[in-house]
């Protein structure tokens, strides 16, 4: 036999055993898909009468303004048609080639090909002419209200990217070309990545962002040593075994949010805020919140407050000796301590010496991109699944926030694990956010209607532990970091809500980056700068402009604030040495297990 004639029998056994492996991913991929429960629809897409308003309102703008739409037809049709007649005359010359292209560059379209070959540059730039179309439409409409405008444009945008031709295969160079170099392996290797997808999460179709292999939290992730001292049905509290001899005498509780879990401070040691914490000499206890399921439907925002925040401040003062703590509070945590400190205002309460709020919302008036899931069409259905079930599962709020980056987080990963066949990255980041928890039923209900939808904490007041408490209440020496381009707690927002709070003490740092970036961005990694200026008062488009530019991470920034409000130094305390004996290792139990593995 040649080496021809032997390679044309590889080559044969191989389509033998790959197309034996489609049969048998294609059964498997049936019976998962059958697996699958129908969610709510008004979980899955705005209400219709969203894009029926926004036609209505075209077709009465066209005939009141005839022209208007003329033009916009004519400047679409006249792009379109500009392109076709340019690639049509290059190949008329017998040239296999595109023409000339001068789109706007688009990590989507990094392939040379794109700009190069004749098929791949028509189909981009006719996507890209057709996108600025349908972008420009939504922008001219002018009988819809701003919210309903910012809603359209959003929607219409997750369609155009949804519709790229990057996400099909037939139009994909890098898939096709792929497909070709492992003759057809990688579109098999894609198919089982998106078998597994599906039937991990029983017939519903969430992209994995992370090996999920690669980390084992406690091992590899969240290692800053500590003991868990205290655990109730709400939440462990973990204190950190100190670095120094001697630490700072007022300790810091740290409440992140419960949305996703606490380890996001504490990937690993280079960039791990708690352990920078617990090295600069401070006594730290941070809290793990349980995952909740349908036995916690009655919790709500109280609860949270009562067995959470007030238990977790009064334990720390307890293990330490000292009449006050300081606090943190990370997004919805930061919203919800903010309520938690008006509410020791109106009890008199003087356990909490300062504040400190990451990327926190306590002014709902201008919700940013978020606001687009935050109107009664969602809600409403939100609502109705949690009356349900007890909670919201945390596969809703994972693939909202997805959503927001819809081409990072949901397109880009699906390419890369269903048409290049490639296993998910060993990426810490990835695999905390692929890592949710659910929300209690009347807690979620509880944040959604009375603090999002109707901003009853900053407009008016809002019900908590039986106190009617508003943010001017906020009395405590506060410092808030927002971050620029923070897709889930605006920094706008987040700047009015600090300046109507009622203290006379107020630091306001913004970071570059966004929501977890911003945060999680250690001074060893000189990488993203910060803006300080005025204690947060009028417009926040003012005070940036005014505000001065520091390179590097704001963490030493905010140690120095926090260093003048942090006492003397003692000698350090060690976990488990107080009447509150160790439970566990950090990073505890609830961590990594459900609420009912948890607690037996």
């Amino acid at each position: 036999m040649t080496t021809s004639e032997y390679d044309d029998d590889q080559k044969v056994e191989r389509m033998k055993a790959n197309l034996a492996r489609i049969e048998e991913l294609t059964h498997r991929l049936t019976e998962a898909l059958a697996q699958r429960q129908m969610p709510r629809a008004s979980l899955q897409a705005p209400d219709s009468d969203l894009f029926l308003h926004a036609a209505t309102a075209y077709w009465t703008e066209m005939f009141k303004h005839p022209s208007k739409a003329l033009e916009q037809q004519l400047d679409y049709w006249g792009k379109a048609l500009k392109h076709h007649l340019e690639a049509q005359e290059v190949l008329r010359k017998g040239k296999l080639a595109a023409p000339e292209d001068k789109t706007p560059d688009d990590k989507r379209f990094t392939n040379p090909l794109w700009k190069t070959h004749p098929y791949f540059n028509y189909i981009k730039q006719q996507y890209l002419i057709a996108t600025e179309a349908m972008t420009d439409a939504v922008d001219g409409l002018e009988s819809i209200s701003d919210r309903e405008k910012r809603r359209l444009a959003y929607f219409t945008q997750q369609i155009s990217d949804m519709m790229a031709p990057t996400n099909f295969l037939a139009t994909n160079p890098d898939a096709l070309m792929k497909a070709v170099e492992t003759e057809g392996e990688s579109l098999v290797r894609g198919l089982e990545n998106l078998v597994r997808d599906v039937e991990a999460n029983k017939g519903d179709l969430l992209v994995t962002l992370a090996d999920k292999d690669a980390f084992r939290v406690g091992e590899n992730l969240a290692t800053t040593p500590g003991k868990v001292i205290f655990r109730n049905r709400m939440f462990e509290l973990i204190q950190y075994t100190p670095s120094t001899e001697k630490v700072y005498r007022t300790p810091i509780v740290i409440f992140p949010p419960w949305i996703n879990k606490f380890y996001i401070m504490d990937l690993k040691p280079q960039n791990s805020l708690i352990k920078w914490i617990v090295d600069q000499g401070y006594t730290l206890f941070i809290v793990s919140w349980v995952n909740p399921d349908e036995s916690y439907a009655d919790v709500g925002m109280d609860t949270y407050v009562e067995e959470g925040y007030l238990e977790a401040i009064r334990v720390a003062r307890e293990v330490t000796g000292e009449k006050q703590v300081n606090v943190v509070g990370y997004c919805i945590a930061g919203t919800t301590l903010s309520l938690t400190l008006a509410l020791m205002n109106k009890r008199k309460d003087k356990s909490v010496r300062s504040a400190t709020f990451f990327t926190t919302l306590t002014d709902f008036s201008d919700q940013g991109e978020v606001g687009v899931f935050l109107e009664d069409d969602f809600v409403d259905g939100i609502e109705a699944e949690c009356t349900a079930r007890g909670y919201l599962d945390s596969f809703f709020m994972s693939r909202t926030f997805s959503y927001l980056r819809s081409n990072d987080l949901i397109y880009g990963p699906a390419i890369r694990a269903y048409m290049m066949g490639e296993a998910p990255p060993a990426f810490d980041l990835l695999y905390w956010n692929g890592d949710g928890t659910n929300l209690p039923a009347r807690m979620c209900v509880e944040y959604l209607r009375g603090l999002c939808q109707q901003d009853r904490f900053a407009g008016a007041t809002f019900r908590i532990c039986g106190e009617d408490v508003s943010v001017s209440e906020v009395k405590h020496p506060l410092c808030a970091i927002a971050c620029e381009t923070d897709h889930i707690a605006a920094w706008r927002s987040s700047f009015r809500g600090m300046s109507k709070m009622g203290s006379a003490d107020k630091t306001f740092i913004l970071s570059e980056s966004g929501h977890i970036a911003g945060i999680i961005n250690p001074p060893s990694k000189k990488k993203y700068g910060h803006y300080t200026g005025a204690a947060p008062a009028g417009r926040p488009e003012d005070w940036l402009e005014a505000a001065d530019y520091t390179e590097g991470s704001w963490w030493p920034r905010w140690e120095e604030w926090l260093r003048k409000r942090s006492g003397a130094q003692v000698t350090a305390r060690i976990p488990g040495d107080s009447g509150y004996p160790a439970l566990a290792d950090a990073p505890g139990t609830y961590v990594v297990s459900s609420k009912n593995d948890a607690m037996s």
